[in-house]
């Protein structure tokens, strides 16, 4: 199983956060190691998500969702 972060966005700010745009793989859906799986804003940037692994995509964080930097958003089975 392989664990998907949110992304480190600050360095100075340790509580930063940022809200989870989209998703573009569903619940359940196959990735594949560099599939392009989520889109995350934060500070008026958009910042892509690859998928760091191949396997079975579990989301837990939903779209619109504000979350932490360095929280894990999903998971690879």
């Amino acid at each position: 199983m392989t664990d998907i972060a949110f992304p480190h966005i600050s360095d100075n700010e340790p509580d930063a956060e940022g809200v989870l745009a989209t998703w573009f793989a569903a619940d359940g859906d196959q990735v594949g190691e560099g599939d392009l799986i989520a889109e995350v804003a934060v500070d008026k940037v958009d910042v892509e998500v690859p998928a760091p692994a191949a396997g079975v995509l579990r989301l837990l964080v939903a779209e619109g969702e504000v979350v932490k930097q360095g929280a894990v958003i999903a998971r690879i089975e």
